[in-house]
């Protein structure tokens, strides 16, 4: 027999670290609520969020950043008039050049740090195959290449966690293959921890271990997606439809 249905709040759901961790449900299911409340940007009304350890509710985006917590998001976000490897170069934090008393008066400490960054964003270039764009303005890129290029920022620093928001959106199926391999590379050796939003359920068949299901805005559902996909309450919280299982 299945447990009973959980509300979101005191349902314990779990994302291991050093997993690629799946979150599906249909449209208003509640996913994206849950994604801006773990990511900081919207504060639950109830229960709390833990972050290796420590309980991080309701702190503010750039504070779990700081803890190495990173979002992507369904519409990539980046500086367009800036070429990828100067947005790759944008993302870590407290470099010196960013205060105008060191630019003025340290400037070999800025230039420094501006070397150690710039070669790292080519480490990160490499890594991702993105050579081929690393001078191109990000706004000219196309919408696979702006999803590798987010997932490149989240490699800019030392990530603990990176919330992978419909990573599959606007994506052709030729980079969708080069990106989720990157994913794999990501994880595998790197150690990277994801949490991935997806519709796209060959993806996250292929991505993820485990999945959690949400719909109507609770947790209905976490396991192998072999087991999610022949579960009847999942097929008609998807289709509408009840199904009589023998």
């Amino acid at each position: 027999r299945r447990p009973p249905r959980s509300t979101l709040f005191p349902y314990t759901t779990l994302v291991r670290s050093g997993s690629i961790t799946g979150l599906i449900g249909p449209n208003g299911a509640g996913k994206t609520t849950l994604f801006n409340m773990v990511a900081g940007t919207q504060k639950p009304d109830g229960g709390k969020i833990l972050f290796d350890g420590e309980d991080v509710t309701g702190l503010a985006p750039y504070e779990l950043f700081g803890r190495g917590m990173l979002r992507t998001f369904q519409l990539a976000h980046e500086f367009s008039q800036m070429t990828s490897l100067e947005n790759l170069m944008m993302v870590p934090g407290d470099q010196p050049g960013e205060t105008l008393a060191n630019a003025w008066l340290r400037p070999s400490l800025v230039a420094s740090r501006e070397l150690e960054v710039r070669q790292r964003a080519n480490e990160v270039i490499d890594f991702l195959h993105l050579g081929r764009v690393k001078n191109e303005l990000a706004g000219n890129l196309s919408g696979g290449q702006k999803k590798l290029l987010e997932l490149g920022r989240t490699m800019m620093v030392e990530a603990k966690l990176v919330l992978l928001d419909e990573v599959a959106a606007g994506v052709n199926r030729t980079l969708l293959k080069d990106l989720a391999g990157n994913i794999e590379r990501m994880n595998r050796e790197l150690g990277y921890t994801f949490f991935v939003i997806e519709h796209d359920m060959d993806l996250i068949s292929r991505l993820c271990h485990p999945v959690i299901v949400m719909a109507q805005g609770e947790v209905i559902a976490e396991g192998p997606m072999e087991e999610i996909r022949q579960n009847p309450e999942i097929i008609e919280a998807y289709f509408g439809t009840p199904v009589e299982v023998a």
